[in-house]
């Protein structure tokens, strides 16, 4: 369970990003979060697509993705932790190509990014 600090905290932030263009989505089960998606359309930008553990291997990811892909038809980025390769890996069968790598100031992690671009508009 989450403190209240950190509660309080998303709280907050909450607003203040969807006024700078983000959209979250979540998926429910049950009362329960099965999984949350971030994007931000005018950038382009997929963010934050996480599964809860209990909720994996029902697709979910792929119906997220989809639902992504009608959201952004033409291009999307994204960027993930070079350590998570089971993201990576996952991004990559799914049409993702890697573009470069670079550490993230804010922690300091290397971090992977890849771009996906509408087979039509690779012709």
């Amino acid at each position: 369970m989450p403190s209240e600090t950190l509660l309080t905290y998303l709280k907050e932030r909450l607003p203040r990003e969807m006024a700078n263009g983000w959209s979250l989505y979540v998926a429910d089960d049950a009362g329960e979060l099965a999984a949350m998606l971030a994007v931000h359309v005018p950038k382009l930008y997929l963010d934050q697509l996480m599964i809860a553990p209990a909720c994996q291997g029902r697709s979910l990811g792929r119906q997220l993705l989809a639902f992504t892909r009608e959201l952004l038809p033409n291009e999307i980025w994204l960027r993930c932790v070079r350590a998570n390769e089971k993201a990576w890996r996952w991004y990559e069968r799914e049409g993702f190509v890697f573009e470069g790598e670079e550490v993230e100031p804010s922690h300091g992690r290397m971090m992977k990014y890849y771009r996906w671009r509408c087979p039509a508009e690779n012709a």
